[in-house]
């Protein structure tokens, strides 16, 4: 069978390509992708090539299918699997495989067969062995493709730990019905982050999502409502900091004149890591959630507050599976919606302009149908693009989405793969 797909063969040299893939194995499945969601990793790993630690030495000979936030269906399962993985079924990927003899290994860095930037894919026997094929239920492609991101921000929430002072112990996970803080929290994961807090089962009582974009708290307000985290439970405040003389103090009073719990930093800036030490109160926890570029990224902390308030750092690189289960099931169930972290939606001819440019790519997250032909294009573009090539394809998308609040959904996702061109 032919795939077509996006294949990395050095630093910042992407190409979209047609190919033969092999017969499968019996310890393999072949798939059909449908949705890829681009992740800033992808970006990482083509811009360093064969010097990330996910891709091989060896990519310019054997190039890689990049992409690895990726939905689509079984088309054929190989004899060991078939008592467990049917034809027909939905699947996501979970590729931090932590593979015992290569830990690097991920699908979508790592693979010549599979990727989630690709038409069709063969699942290798370790994604099944190691437990990173996950059945899904859900109606649409585009919301197990987030499941990957939203694993992610997951495991940021369980990762954070609190000391127990006379079992010298940690309490996993975030303080419940404590204070939470999100620093610049409204980019696409900081959006997920927020959704998840207040739909969890551990919730906080305050949560503070913190940026310096007005229009782009803006638009998280109108997403995420103040008055639906209270029907939760949780106090929800918006601040952009930019405007505030002392964050810091300004934030403290927003919780009584008291530091915070949990304290989130969802971007890598210096500045950004030292106001959220100074937020955390007694015995609080900092996630460095951001994945920097440079890797000598460092930041002050005071570590007079780690010996005598119990200040405690972590960081977090990607979720588990069972992280990834926890996304697809309150996906499914529809207690998160992961639509409100799509900006962009396009082709798979469109993931690589997409790719290495997105971090000039204003908005939040980018999603590819991989059977499509379509320039990578703002949801709030699809009336203005229509207008001015009269193509109603566009603007019936437009349609779609306005009456959904702006955002993404099932019924767009139904009309796009039925209407788009193909590629």
């Amino acid at each position: 069978m032919k795939t077509k797909a996006v294949r990395l063969y050095g630093q910042s040299d992407l190409r979209l390509e047609e190919f033969e893939l092999p017969e499968i194995k019996d310890n393999e499945i072949l798939a059909r992708v449908v949705s890829d969601s681009i992740c800033m990793s992808s970006y990482k790993a083509a811009i360093q090539g064969a010097n990330h630690k996910r891709v091989p030495n060896d990519v310019a000979e054997n190039p890689v299918i990049i992409g690895h936030e990726f939905c689509g269906d079984i088309i054929k399962v190989g004899a060991k699997w078939q008592g467990k993985f049917k034809e027909g079924m939905k699947f996501g990927i979970q590729p931090a495989m932590n593979l015992p003899e290569n830990p690097a290994a991920a699908p979508g860095y790592s693979y010549h067969y599979i990727g989630g930037d690709a038409t069709y894919v063969i699942i290798p026997n370790e994604v099944m062995e190691t437990d990173c094929l996950i059945p899904y239920e859900g109606e649409s492609y585009f919301k197990a493709s987030l499941a990957e991101p939203m694993s992610c921000i997951i495991a940021g929430y369980h990762e954070n730990y609190h000391s127990v002072y006379e079992t010298h112990s940690h309490e996993m996970g975030i303080k419940e019905g404590g204070a939470v803080a999100i620093l610049a929290g409204v980019g696409p994961m900081g959006l997920g982050a927020v959704d998840y807090g207040i739909h969890c089962d551990r919730k906080p009582s305050l949560m503070v999502v913190t940026d310096i974009d007005q229009a782009r708290l803006d638009r998280a307000a109108t997403l995420l409502t103040v008055e639906d985290a209270a029907k939760n439970g949780v106090k929800l405040v918006y601040v952009n900091t930019s405007t505030i003389e002392d964050p810091v103090q300004y934030m403290k009073d927003l919780n009584g004149g008291n530091g915070y719990d949990d304290v989130f930093v969802y971007a890598p800036v210096s500045a950004l890591v030292e106001q959220g030490d100074a937020l955390l109160a007694h015995n609080g926890c900092l996630n460095f959630f951001a994945g920097p570029t440079k890797t000598d990224f460092s930041a002050k902390f005071n570590f007079y507050d780690v010996h005598y308030s119990f200040h405690r750092i972590t960081g977090t690189s990607g979720g588990n599976t069972t992280d990834l289960k926890e996304a697809l099931k309150l996906a499914g169930e529809g207690k998160i919606d992961p639509s409100i972290m799509i900006s962009h939606v396009g082709g798979l001819d469109s993931v690589i302009d997409t790719t290495l440019n997105l971090p000039n790519i204003k908005g939040a997250k980018k999603l590819a149908y991989t059977h499509v032909s379509m320039p990578m294009t703002a949801i709030a573009d699809f009336r203005k693009v229509g207008e001015e090539t009269g193509d109603k394809f566009y603007l019936d998308l437009a349609e779609i989405c306005e009456r959904n609040n702006g955002i993404w959904s099932d019924e767009a996702e139904k009309y796009l793969l039925a209407n788009a061109k193909k590629i």
